[in-house]
């Protein structure tokens, strides 16, 4: 163990020891500090083209950021990069400029050349330019040795020359570039740092919170899935821990230069990922002014087609990641597009920064975030749920102070109506500077409702009256209230005659006007009655129509295709279980999968249907979704331009969880859909869903689909017995 490593490792053993990394009530932001006017930044490059520059910087401008980050390396003060600096200068932005160390030369260090190249290199920039910009960063991600090429003596002896270089110089030093949280490196680095009085202004650490999946959910990569609520390392406790961390050993001041959600990882449970990150863009810089323990939060690059907040066309991802090096734009000028990301920094950075933080408002951690700033102005809350949650507005707010608030959406656009829901998408509440107003003392989400946000062209409208709740899907509000009034339970009327109804059982299913359209169809679903032990366990759930638009909902956010809800209504008080109605659109021109299914004698005839079906179940499954019910007649195809669609209905039993089903869960769905075919379809079947899985499945695999083939024979031949048949009527 070499000297350097062991007084790393000490470091560490003695914050462990001295209680450091823990934080009572951490988790939890401090109130009355001030939020730095600069307070929001971004990560800028360009490419040869003067054009880029020119188009970067009018994209700065429209969304009212003055703070940039941008990556200097070997050779760039030859070429296009230091063009765009003095662009950037000339145009009075307040530039961190983040010196980076090529990675083979970073492995080189400490050697005699390299280190003599680097010093060459931090010295000639400094003279160029360190009396123009506000920052210099030295050296990046050097935890991620694999990107940034550093050993722990590597990094010391690169650090020593950007220490020396500046300080000649007197310009503010920021590093040490730790991503993510790590806090064992932060600890490490700093002690080795402080014991050598090489410390920096600014520590910084590329603050993440991208592997929770959304800003404010307890992070599960620590301890995993059953201690994080537990220990509640949420983005708060993190930015707070770094900062206290950092003042221990003498750098009380904290930023994070970069961090962001890339699109493909979004992409694994949820298609619309443009929209969430924009979601998860506001929230997390939110989050981070609360936390009280940053002076500046960059969002990582501006342009790029992953994860930027304008997109340049697909290009392949350079070899090295871009929070370790954004080396530059791959598209043209001409090609950019704005993301919704990108208005939803410049909505934060115009309605934050430079207000005082008064505190998280809601109590708990229910899924709810409410938050109030203060500045000269105005008084602002910025509120919104977790993903797929919704609360009653009326539910948080007292109404007069719901009339009285201007309204502003996550992108900076007002409303012109006060909304009846709060969602995943936050929204910015403003009154006049002198105005106090208070949260609900119950305020929390609708308990056991789930929504999809993001449905083009559509919004939630919630209904609450004296004996009724229930929420419609529709364009405006006038729609809204047509819906509300036809549909509403004292109106909609008694499901009809069993002759009548396209099924009448345990559940009355019929078709109804739609009041939107004189052509216009919907579904109408209502349980009818119950067996004995449904009465009592159902008490214990939501109501049925509920679960069928939850179930709706959630595949819909998950970009699996379902009859389209509208509506659903229920008794408030719950007494009479019957009383609710779920409502959705017709569907037409489909067929039920196992019908097609039970006529595929051959399954040869037809393999490209199993096939599509499998990719279909298991896209469902990765992306968390355990059905439950999962026959054939569930599963609806179409055809639309030239391909096969998939629609799933009856979705009150599914459950959805944040990540891939496990392998069981997987089978128990398995075992129905595949109950029509012959045993060579669901051979077939299987080997298109368990593609990616090398070698045969096993017996225990097999005999799991003989034992639901056996208990399906079964239940057929019980219920044409008298037995059954008296028992039902």
């Amino acid at each position: 163990m070499t000297p350097t490593l062991k007084a790393f490792l000490l470091a560490n053993l003695s914050a462990l020891l001295r209680g450091r990394f823990f934080m009572r009530k951490g988790h939890l932001p401090s109130t009355g500090h001030r939020v730095p006017e600069s307070f929001a930044g971004v990560g800028v490059a360009t490419n040869a083209d003067p054009a880029t520059d020119e188009a970067v910087i009018e994209i700065l401008r429209a969304a009212g950021i003055r703070r940039v980050r941008l990556d200097f390396s070997y050779g760039d003060g030859e070429n296009h990069i230091a063009r765009f600096l003095e662009a950037l200068l000339a145009a009075d932005f307040d530039v961190l400029l983040h010196l980076v160390q090529p990675a083979d030369a970073a492995r080189a260090m400490p050697a005699l050349n390299a280190a003599e190249t680097w010093r060459k290199f931090v010295a000639t920039t400094l003279d160029r330019f360190g009396t123009r910009i506000g920052i210099v960063e030295a050296c990046s991600t050097v935890n991620r040795k694999r990107w940034a090429g550093y050993s722990l003596d590597g990094f010391l002896a690169a650090w020593q020359i950007a220490h020396d270089e500046t300080r000649q110089r007197n310009i503010t030093l920021a590093g040490p570039s730790v991503t993510d949280f790590e806090p064992v490196w932060n600890v490490g680095l700093l002690r080795l740092l402080r014991d050598r009085n090489l410390l920096p202004d600014i520590h910084t650490d590329n603050l993440f919170s991208e592997r929770c999946t959304e800003p404010e959910r307890w992070d599960h990569k620590i301890l995993g899935h059953l201690l994080a609520s537990l220990i509640r390392f949420n983005l708060i406790r993190k930015a707070r821990l770094l900062q206290r961390l950092g003042a221990d050993y003498g750098v009380p001041r904290l930023m994070s230069p970069s961090a962001f959600w890339t699109l493909p990882r979004i992409e694994r449970f949820l298609p619309d990922s443009e929209q969430k990150q924009a979601d998860y863009l506001s929230r997390y810089m939110v989050l981070c002014a609360a936390s009280g323990a940053l002076e500046a939060a960059w969002w990582g690059p501006l342009v790029c087609h992953r994860e930027g907040l304008v997109d340049d066309g697909e290009f392949a991802y350079p070899k090295l990641e871009r929070i370790t090096h954004y080396a530059g734009v791959d598209g043209k000028a001409a090609d950019f597009r704005a993301r919704p990301a990108l208005a939803a920094l410049a909505a934060f950075a115009k309605h934050i920064p430079g207000s005082r933080y008064e505190g998280r408002l809601n109590r708990g951690n229910a899924g709810l975030e409410v938050h109030a700033f203060r500045s000269g102005e105005h008084l602002t809350h910025i509120a919104w749920t977790i993903n797929g949650h919704t609360a009653a507005t009326c539910d948080v707010y007292r109404d007069d102070d719901l009339v009285a608030a201007e309204w502003i959406d996550r992108d900076g656009q007002r409303l012109d109506e006060a909304p009846t829901l709060l969602t995943e998408s936050p929204l910015y509440l403003r009154w006049p500077a002198d105005k106090y107003v208070a949260v609900l003392d119950a305020a929390a989400p609708l308990t056991g409702v789930s929504i999809h946000r993001h449905i083009a062209g559509l919004r939630h409208y919630y209904h609450r009256d004296a004996t009724w709740h229930g929420m419609v899907l529709a364009a405006n509000r006038d729609e809204a209230d047509l819906l509300i009034a036809a549909l509403h339970p004292d109106h909609i009327g008694a499901p009809p005659t069993k002759r009548e109804s396209l099924r009448l059982a345990r559940n009355a299913i019929w078709r109804v006007q739609d009041p939107r359209r004189a052509d216009g169809v919907l579904v109408a679903k209502k349980p009818v009655k119950h067996h004995l032990h449904k009465k009592l366990l159902d008490r214990l759930k939501p109501s049925k129509a509920r679960r069928s638009w939850n179930g709706t909902a959630e595949l819909l956010r998950r970009g699996i295709d379902a009859a389209a809800p509208v509506a659903w209504f229920e008794q408030r008080s719950g007494r009479d279980i019957t009383q609710n109605w779920y409502l959705c659109e017709n569907v037409e021109g489909s067929q039920s999968v196992g019908a097609l299914f039970a006529a595929t004698h051959n399954t040869n005839e037809n393999p490209e249907l199993v096939a599509h079906v499998a990719n279909f179940v298991r896209r469902m499954h990765d992306r968390g979704i355990f059905f439950r019910d999962l026959s054939g007649g569930n599963l609806l195809i179409s055809t639309r331009c030239e391909s096969l669609h998939f629609q799933l209905i009856d979705t009150g039993r599914l459950r959805c969880f944040r990540r891939s089903l496990t392998r069981g869960m997987r089978l128990a769905d398995l075992t129905r859909v595949t109950h029509k075919l012959d045993p060579a379809g669901r051979a077939s079947f299987l080997q298109h869903y368990f593609a990616r899985q090398n070698g045969p499945l096993s017996a225990t695999v097999n005999i799991r689909f003989t034992l639901y083939d056996q208990k399906a024979r079964i239940k057929r031949w019980l219920r044409r017995t008298e037995l059954y048949k008296k028992l039902k009527r």
